[in-house]
């Protein structure tokens, strides 16, 4: 009698539970604690496990579509760029914020301090991480796409009203608060999806997906820049609810998901996780790099004018800085090669230190050569965070890990850029903000190096 053909989870190599890659390709021998798995439900829902197709049209476009074909390789590719989607319409708007905080204080909260009207983005920031706590759980027991779709509806709306306020309570309530909670739960799925995908090609994988947030990144401020002298503030906003309600549409329309949900016990945050010393220490560098790492994004276009910049072209300093981040699929490369914390220790040391030396640009030419060096090695931490959280445990768990680390990060986004304001309106200036952001990121960094240590158990190697 002939043996029963392999089933299709075989053939798209879903990933095994007994055994979990390491970051390098390795498999590690790792015990599943009974406290972690649901075994009665493990079993009952994934039988087959093997590894991540890595590549394939499906795959590289859960990096755009989720398309039906035929061909397996062709079917893996329709996800890589719905996930770019899902990037260019979160956390590429969101970090467009420093053309909200510029026009605010030069005219719409025009008596307001720029360190009270900075809570609005850093609460954009806090907000886009909190979400993620529960968003992780939900989407490792199988809530994806309803929460993913009202998510996307009160994005667009809360962009439609922010075109209607005009006091800064409303502006907090809705851009603030509004915008932040509605990307935070589309923000770490579409992280958690790409993962599905790859393994060895995993770094590439995220990096190409980050390059929606440095495309989001750019196209807002270009376009608020030449639509807010023809048609004004309030449509200019309207225009980028139209492009967010096209974007998510075809985000909602296209993603999909790989491996099965699995019961993973524990809570929405799994304090055992902790016992992991190199995850905690990972989360602490995490809180500490955000506290500075968008200061220079957010208060670029202000320190830009204040150094005899013109209004107009302070917004292009902020593209300009934007358009360089979008070489991040090269860090993608280099982290399969040497590994994600290895790559992202020397593109965050550069983020650090052009932190410090934009406050002393004294022209125009010396701000974009600074802005763009930023720019660019910003990138590394965004496109790469995730790529370690996944490699420090079990897939099917990935998405509460990632989750709660995101949520961590809200400490860090919500204090970071008041303090930040806080600090230049004290000192009249931006060098002491620069210096402080700056050193806070290599503070950072160094906490990295310990978590690669305490994961690797020696002082070098590929992680």
């Amino acid at each position: 009698m002939s043996e029963k053909p392999p089933s299709i989870e075989v053939l798209q190599g879903i990933d095994s539970a007994s055994e979990v890659l390491s970051y390098d390709g390795q498999k590690t021998r790792e015990a599943v604690e009974p406290e972690i798995l649901d075994e009665q439900l493990f079993q009952k829902h994934v039988t087959h496990l093997g590894e991540a197709p890595d590549g394939g049209l499906r795959a590289w476009l859960v990096v755009f579509a989720r398309v039906h074909f035929q061909s397996i390789e062709q079917s893996l590719t329709s996800f890589c760029c719905s996930a770019g989607l899902v990037m260019f319409s979160t956390l590429g708007f969101l970090l467009s914020w420093g053309i909200f905080q510029a026009y605010y204080e030069e005219n719409l909260l025009l008596h307001t301090s720029p360190s009270t009207i900075a809570w609005i983005g850093s609460t954009q920031y806090a907000f886009m991480c909190l979400p993620s706590l529960v968003t992780g759980r939900m989407f490792d027991l199988g809530y994806f796409k309803v929460p993913f779709f009202a998510a996307s509806c009160v994005l667009v709306a809360c962009t439609f009203l922010t075109a209607e306020c005009t006091k800064f309570w409303q502006l907090f309530l809705t851009q603030g608060v509004g915008l932040g909670v509605s990307c935070g739960f589309l923000y770490s799925p579409a992280v958690v999806i790409v993962s599905h995908w790859f393994s060895k090609r995993r770094g590439l994988a995220l990096s190409l997906t980050t390059v929606g947030t440095a495309l989001g990144s750019i196209v807002f401020p270009v376009v608020a820049q030449n639509l807010i002298p023809l048609i004004g503030f309030q449509w200019t906003v309207r225009v980028f609810g139209f492009i967010l309600m096209a974007t998510l549409g075809t985000a909602n329309a296209l993603l999909k998901r790989r491996l099965l949900p699995v019961n993973v016990r524990g809570g929405l945050f799994n304090l055992k996780a902790f016992r992991n010393k190199a995850f905690t220490v990972y989360c602490i560098s995490g809180i500490m790099t955000l506290l500075g790492l968008y200061t220079e994004l957010i208060y670029l276009s202000v320190s830009a004018t204040a150094i005899g910049v013109s209004t107009d072209f302070s917004f292009y300093i902020l593209a300009i800085a934007n358009a360089a981040s979008a070489l991040r699929v090269s860090y993608g490369l280099i982290s399969d090669r040497i590994g994600a914390i290895n790559t992202m220790v020397i593109l965050t040391t550069v983020t650090g230190i052009a932190t410090i030396a934009w406050p002393f640009a004294k022209n125009e030419s010396q701000l974009i050569a600074i802005a763009a060096i930023y720019g660019f090695s910003l990138g590394a931490y965004v496109s790469l965070y995730s790529a370690p959280l996944v490699a420090m445990g079990h897939m099917e768990d990935a998405g509460r890990r990632v989750g709660m680390f995101v949520s961590l990060l809200a400490i860090g986004g919500v204090a970071g850029p008041p303090i930040s304001g806080a600090i230049s309106t004290t000192t009249g200036g931006f060098v002491a903000a620069g210096c402080y952001s700056g050193g806070i990121i290599i503070f950072g960094v160094v906490l990295l190096l310990v978590a690669r240590y305490l994961h690797l158990g020696r002082l070098w190697g590929k992680f």
